[in-house]
């Protein structure tokens, strides 16, 4: 035990030399290079919302092209060059470029690095109370490659053949061969080469991340006394380590195809009536490696939403967490499930009919944990003194996002549906809902509530409150009428559908979703103008403007590199000690010990409590009854 003691002794005077020094670095070691868990999350974050940007304005092109596909984009011709071609329309080979870039910017670069890089980055070391990520030099080489892989992907935009046009799951032969398509060329191979160094980020940080929740938790922070929000970090890096380098192992074979000669993927391929010389390899091999990743980055994406909304929804309904350890479990359940159901994204492919049944059982049972999730959620909000803060709004977002879309999920999950469905706007409604609205009110939930910790002042409540509204609105005005389009059969990636006679009968509806999308992307600069305005003018915080339970609270306002200026606090309680019967606060923070818990004053409090414990004594004790 002495040596344990001393070793921890050694730790914090290691670290608070550690952090000294920090003080005495230059402005490009403190901030641009930085070790600091801290900034190296706000490099992340500010890199996720640059993105988003990026791949709202691409998605507001081609919702262009579909809503209004008899439209002269003449003047566009400016930002666009060739892409508009001489009758003002949108060259079709660029279309599919937009589609790609956007889903590969949005899945990867915004809600895996900008959430999950952010906020695992920043609350990890507050929360489990440590000075800093296990190797704060793994961590700021895990940025500095995430920014490399983002400098390729961007300037694969502007080559002269054009950005990567493969959808954004790549596909091949149509990725494999460089010949098919002007998306096919030098575009597809930079997305290839940013995607393998955006995997080696992601694995360097999931490393991390692990690391540090299982060995510097401080002391008395055993796992039962961790927030959900840690839990859901370290479900989440496992998943990424445990599948990411499938992804970058499909990624090498189809560069050896691309560039090498070989036939992992290409067999009996004919370009212009010229047969290939290659043989042997499969397509469908490509699918499998790309969805072990694919459905487990599903979960990548959403988990860490759910963790930040459970720390929000239980602050701002000042009530402890209903079934925290049902949450745990139901977690781990995802976590497992989502490694064995990756097929259920091939019933198209004419796979076994028996095996696609044994993937449907599987994808549905996968609800059950879900479920589990919101009715937990659903659960802690009954009967709350809730604070209708920003983030609170976007947490219940959420939750309204991952119901609704997890509902057309279980209908996707039948193979015999998905057959009739997997091709249409149905499914885009679906994914878009459950994974990518869902997620992104999470990211968004996160910033309004740890912008205070982040940048020591306020964001405004009112900006904060007509962004909520205006996107929330603009989400379910997007993506409901898709589910009844795509009932109907109105067929995704589609450049053009004007020339068929059925979907003519969709003109107006599809014209109301392009006009919703452009207006709720529009309504998100009002977030960005509230985010930088905030940082700099933004009303000072106190060092804990939400009255929360954890450790992260407990910091000074600005904290330097080591995060305490002191000792670390230890921790006494678990994270969600809220109007708790007899303490004079409706919160506890986890580092007051029991003995310590202020008791309230009041008169008719009190009194209250001496009543029930006068009752107890009557209800238990069998002498009082005679």
């Amino acid at each position: 035990m002495a040596t344990v003691t001393h070793s921890e002794s050694h730790t914090h005077d290691h670290d608070h030399d550690h952090e000294e020094h920090h003080h005495e670095l230059g402005f490009i070691r403190k901030y641009i290079f930085s070790e600091d868990h801290k900034v190296i999350a706000k490099q992340y974050l500010i890199s996720g919302i640059a993105w988003a940007v990026i791949g709202g304005l691409l998605s507001v092109l081609f919702r262009l092209q579909l809503g209004f596909p008899e439209m002269d984009l003449s003047w566009l011709r400016f930002l666009l060059g060739d892409w508009i071609n001489e009758t003002g329309k949108l060259d079709p080979n660029f279309y599919l470029a937009l589609v790609t870039m956007h889903g590969t910017i949005m899945v990867f670069f915004v809600l895996t690095a900008g959430l999950s890089g952010t906020f695992s980055n920043f609350l990890i070391p507050l929360q489990v109370g440590a000075r800093d990520m296990a190797s704060g030099f793994m961590n700021m080489l895990s940025y500095w490659i995430f920014f490399l892989s983002s400098v390729i992907m961007f300037v694969s935009m502007f080559i002269k053949t054009g950005p990567a046009g493969g959808g954004w799951v790549i596909y091949p032969p149509l990725s494999a061969l460089k010949d098919a398509n002007p998306g096919s060329q030098d575009g597809m191979t930079l997305w290839l080469v940013a995607m393998a160094l955006f995997i080696v980020s992601s694995l360097l940080g999931g490393i991390n991340y692990v690391t540090t929740v299982i060995n510097l938790r401080t002391k008395g922070m055993s796992f039962d006394k961790m927030p959900l929000t840690i839990w859901a970090f370290t479900f989440t890096a496992i998943l990424g380590i445990l599948s990411f380098p499938v992804l970058l192992s499909a990624a090498l074979l189809l560069i050896f195809d691309r560039s090498f000669g070989t036939s992992f993927y290409l067999s009996d391929i004919y370009i212009n009536g010229q047969a290939l010389p290659n043989q042997g390899g499969s397509p469908i091999l490509f699918q499998h490696l790309f969805w072990f990743l694919g459905h487990p980055e599903v979960y990548i994406v959403i988990l860490p939403a759910l963790g930040l909304t459970s720390e929000i929804i239980a602050t701002n309904s000042r009530k402890p967490i209903f079934g925290y350890k049902a949450m745990i479990f139901s977690m781990a359940g995802i976590m497992f499930l989502a490694f064995i159901v990756w097929a259920h994204h091939m019933f198209m492919t004419g796979m076994n009919p028996f095996l696609g049944s044994v993937f449907m059982l599987l994808t549905l049972i996968i609800a059950v944990p879900s479920a589990v999730k919101a009715f937990n959620y659903i659960a802690t909000i009954w009967r709350g003194n809730i604070i209708f803060t920003p983030a609170m709004l976007f947490a219940i977002g959420l939750v309204s996002f991952f119901v609704s879309g997890g509902l057309t999920g279980i209908i996707l999950g039948n193979s015999a549906l998905d057959i009739q469905l997997h091709d249409t706007y149905f499914v885009v409604a679906h994914f878009h809902l459950v994974m990518g609205s869902a997620a992104f009110f999470g990211m968004i939930a996160g910033v309004y509530h740890w912008f205070p910790k982040m940048f020591g002042r306020m964001m405004n409540n009112t900006l904060g409150y007509i962004h909520f509204w205006a996107t929330f609105a603009g989400v379910y005005l997007i993506f409901f009428p898709m589910h009844y389009i795509g009932i109907a059969g109105f067929p995704r990636r589609y450049y053009q559908w004007s020339k068929f006679e059925t979907f003519n009968t969709y003109t107006d509806l599809n014209a109301f979703i392009s006009i919703a999308a452009i207006v709720t992307f529009l309504a998100q600069f009002i977030f960005i103008y509230n985010f930088v305005y905030s940082i700099f003018k933004g009303k000072k915080a106190t060092s804990n403007p939400w009255r929360s339970n954890t450790l992260e609270w407990t910091t000074p306002i600005h904290p330097g590199h080591g995060n305490w200026e002191g000792e670390i606090p230890t921790v006494y309680r678990w994270p969600y000690d809220y109007s708790k019967p007899g303490a004079a606060e409706d919160f506890i923070p986890q580092h007051i010990p029991f003995s310590q818990t202020p008791e309230s004053n009041l008169p008719e409090e009190t009194e209250l409590i001496e009543k029930e414990q006068e009752l107890a004594k009557i209800v238990f004790d069998p002498t009082i009854h005679d």
